[in-house]
């Protein structure tokens, strides 16, 4: 009996802190839309994100890696300062900017497409091979079609409301209200195009984590010098653009507790919780609950911010949905597929190590592969 209670609570624990993580993420992307919305420029809120990032991974990664670390080499930085730069720097930017033009659910469902951009990124530098043939092949390419296709039906379609309940409670023109600041602008289709772009920049991340996380394997110590890069390259970029004093000072108000959540609770607490999800259940058990978060951001963005929910959103909401779970379902028999052929063949172990690495470019999970929302 008590072995059977202990079984369960090793699996019920990593679910737990799964639907914790896209809780966490879901309330990020709510703390952007009223940053922006609030006045904060989008490119000084990446800067903070990241510092405050750095910040809290720096100290963490020194004591938890300090006797297994090797020496850094220049290879090294240079692919940390290219991680920094695509999945953090632009596109991070990209989000934000297309968030800012449309609402949080809408931008939320566009990232549930990096698994097919991913995958067809995969394909351009050979990491993925089409097999077309088998069933794996075939649900890989079918999810990449249905996940293209949602993402035309979210931009292109509005259609009705299909809001199932109206609050009254709308937390941006509360903070609007008070002051001389405009209502936010929406332009969905230059909205949905950033969003999409910002996917491609994430996922070509992914791939050069990938390799990163194959040359230099110490997770923590390499995450907190992609936030490192990335705190340069955005303070840099937002200097060029904006340098008003009073949009880099920072008062007890919503910017403040926005770069803070992100930067400590999303890419510093909440990247402890998906390497410890990785490690006992594997990256696609994690890449599983992503859409999670688009159901809690869609339910929090209609009831604090008063978002509507049109059935074109939710349409291609479910379409991009049902790609990523097909998708994940070839990955998972590819997989499967991978682990049996060493039994078969006799083939040594260390080819099914790395064949597993291989494996892992293409899904959505944290480095050793990062989770798409990590950083």
């Amino acid at each position: 009996m008590a072995g059977s209670s202990s079984g369960s609570g090793d699996l019920l624990k990593p679910a737990l802190a799964m639907v914790s993580f896209q809780v966490v993420f879901a309330g990020l992307n709510i703390f952007y839309k009223l940053a922006v919305s609030d006045g904060m420029d989008l490119r000084v809120l990446v800067a903070y994100r990241y510092l405050f990032a750095s910040a809290f991974l720096a100290p963490l990664a020194y004591f938890v890696e300090r006797r297994s670390r090797t020496k850094l080499t220049w290879r090294v930085l240079g692919l940390s300062f290219v991680c920094g730069l695509t999945g953090g720097s632009v596109a991070q930017n990209l989000y934000i900017a297309g968030m800012k033009l449309t609402t949080a659910t809408f931008a939320t469902a566009t990232t549930n497409l990096l698994p097919a951009v991913t995958f067809l990124l995969a394909l351009a530098f050979r990491y993925e091979k089409l097999a077309i043939r088998t069933s794996s092949g075939q649900a890989k390419v079918a999810g990449t079609l249905l996940g293209i296709g949602g993402a035309m039906l979210l931009t292109f379609y509005k259609g009705v409301d299909v809001t199932p309940w109206h609050s009254h409670i709308n937390l941006i023109a509360a903070d609007n209200g008070g002051g001389s600041r405009s209502h936010p602008t929406t332009n969905y289709a230059m909205g949905s195009l950033l969003c999409i772009i910002s996917c491609f920049f994430y996922a070509l991340w992914i791939i050069i984590q990938a390799k990163l996380s194959v040359e230099y394997p110490f997770h923590y110590t390499s995450t907190a010098l992609m936030c490192v890069m990335t705190t340069l390259q955005s303070s840099a970029f937002a200097l060029c653009f904006d340098r008003d004093a009073a949009q880099w000072r920072l008062r007890l108000d919503i910017r403040l507790l926005a770069v803070v959540y992100a930067g400590v609770m999303a890419s510093g607490v909440m990247l402890v919780v998906m390497s410890w999800c990785v490690k006992k259940r594997g990256p696609l058990f994690v890449s599983v609950f992503n859409p999670l978060m688009l159901l809690v951001v869609a339910v929090l963005g209609s009831l604090l911010l008063g978002e509507k929910l049109h059935l074109g959103t939710a349409l291609g909401a479910v379409l991009i949905v049902a790609g990523l779970y097909t998708v994940l379902w070839g990955k998972g028999r590819e997989a499967g597929a991978t682990a049996e052929a060493p039994r078969v063949s006799e083939l040594p172990t260390t080819v099914h190590d790395d064949d597993k690495r291989v494996d892992g470019v293409a899904t959505p999970a944290p480095p050793r592969l990062l989770a798409a929302n990590t950083i």
